[in-house]
């Protein structure tokens, strides 16, 4: 036997790795569709990138070559950016940031430079609040479904657990009173000690802006029980339609200090300006303890300078991020019409929603056995037969099966209307078997919907408490 020269961190497979939502990421990489080259690959649904105004940032860049080619002012500071920064960030970059999420959030609240923390994404930036927040035997409430990378971005080196707050497609999946205590007092009796809640707002997978009752309830539970609440914005400024989009920053206003100090907001610029290769990410807390140890963390995943420079002088352009939000929200309205219209005419119904780079689309009806079991298999015909890779809700640990998560801004309107044709094509012939999936393409380790993990077989589950 071959000496494991890893250590159980390393080893352990809380990664998430072996999940649909990263197996399907693989199968498309093997067999990427183009429409000149290969036009029966795999399309990519499953990936919530925003390219949709690469132009408009492109036009600034052109009349702006200053910050990209590392100069102010026609003279070089090459030198200048090229040497050790503060941590704590550029100034104003930082600025400009804090100026860029309060005009998201029409003006009503207002960001102090200071209390932001500077992360490379913000994968970075959930992972150090959970660093900073919990521990191995705590844990964070989510509401399902949830961004799949969680279990990785939360978890794996942190030791932190996650324990699913259950929603239910009765109630278009809102956060009630009832299923957060459920999900608190399931984790006490796992012996996890709670310290916060986590949510997405805009959520990703729904697409749906959080309602003022919900964040109002939320507020209300992390007080009563003297726990954390984290809000990841990151799509804030992809709101397109009604409702608009309420910051937990807003529904905090007239609060008394006693809830302040639990809130932390997360923010990056991947999807609002559709820049993930930038690593741009951000923590804001008027918690100072937070603050202060998020801060020393951060040296661990710093933005370089050059970034910072160039981000600084785009987001200064008032004039330019105003122009580039309007729009952009006008052609995400456009695009998740297109796929909408799509969806109806070839018989699937999706959740009414208003925000994000996807839509949770309702294929119940397309299910051979209302089981995750059924739902794997139409995944796996999904990927294969109609080469499209999706997200299938259980990897958003959504405990309904038929729910998948389908994007829609990363690709070309001509793309996206081949893979609703070969949607509506699958759907009209009437198939509905296919031989077994590839081994390597069935889960053999995921975390079931209940929170629990889940040793997945052709045979069935097997569940314990906890998972590891």
């Amino acid at each position: 036997m071959r000496e494991n020269l890893l250590s159980k961190k390393a080893a352990c497979n809380s990664h998430g790795q072996d999940s649909s939502y990263f197996l399907g990421w693989q199968e498309y990489e093997k067999n990427p569709y183009d429409p000149i080259t290969n036009p029966k690959g795999i399309i990519q649904m499953g990936l919530a990138e925003n390219q949709l105004s690469f132009d408009l940032i492109e036009s600034w860049l052109e009349a702006h070559p200053n910050p990209a080619g590392f100069k102010r002012d026609g003279a070089s500071i090459f030198r200048e950016l090229a040497l050790f920064q503060d941590y704590r960030g550029f100034p104003p970059f930082k600025k400009a940031l804090a100026n860029y999420m309060g005009y998201l959030r029409g003006n009503k609240v207002r960001f102090e430079s200071n209390n932001l923390v500077l992360t490379a994404g913000a994968t970075s930036a959930n992972e150090t609040l959970m660093f900073c927040l919990a521990g191995p035997g705590e844990a964070f409430l989510l509401p399902t479904p949830y961004y799949p990378g969680f279990d990785r971005d939360l978890k794996w080196r942190t030791g932190v657990e996650i324990v699913p707050i259950q929603c239910s497609s009765s109630n278009d999946f809102k956060i009630t009173k009832a299923a957060l205590e459920e999900a608190y007092q399931r984790a006490k009796k796992c012996n996890l000690g709670v310290k916060g809640v986590l949510i997405t707002n805009p959520s990703n997978p729904l697409g749906t802006t959080t309602t003022r009752e919900e964040l109002d309830t939320l507020l209300d539970f992390v007080v009563a029980k003297g726990i954390h609440l984290i809000s990841d914005e990151i799509y804030s400024g992809t709101n397109f339609g009604s409702p608009g989009f309420i910051s937990v920053a807003e529904a905090m206003i007239g609060r008394d200090h006693n809830v302040s100090h639990r809130v932390h907001i997360v923010y990056s610029l991947s999807k609002d300006l559709g820049l993930p290769g930038f690593r741009v990410g951000a923590i804001y807390s008027k918690n100072n303890s937070v603050v202060d140890a998020a801060t020393k963390m951060s040296s661990f995943g710093l933005i370089s300078s050059h970034t910072q420079y160039l981000l600084s002088e785009l987001l200064s352009d008032e004039q330019f991020t105003r122009k580039y939000t309007e729009e952009n929200r006008k052609r995400l309205k456009e695009r998740h019409g297109q796929l909408v219209e799509g969806l109806r005419n070839a018989g699937v119904g999706c959740l009414r929603s208003n925000a994000g780079l996807y839509c949770w689309v309702d294929m119940r009806h397309l299910l051979e056995s209302k089981t995750f079991e059924g739902e794997m298999k139409l995944w796996n015909k999904m990927v294969y037969e109609v080469g499209l890779n999706i997200s299938p809700g259980s990897s958003c640990h959504c405990n309904e099966p038929g729910w998948f998560r389908v994007c829609f801004a990363n690709m070309s309107a001509d793309t996206l209307n081949v893979a609703i044709r070969r949607l509506k094509t699958f759907i009209d012939s009437g198939r509905r078997s296919r031989p077994p999936a590839p081994a390597y393409l069935v889960r053999k380790k995921d975390s079931h919907p209940s929170g629990k993990p889940t040793v997945v077989s052709r045979n069935g589950r097997l569940e314990i408490c906890a998972s590891g």
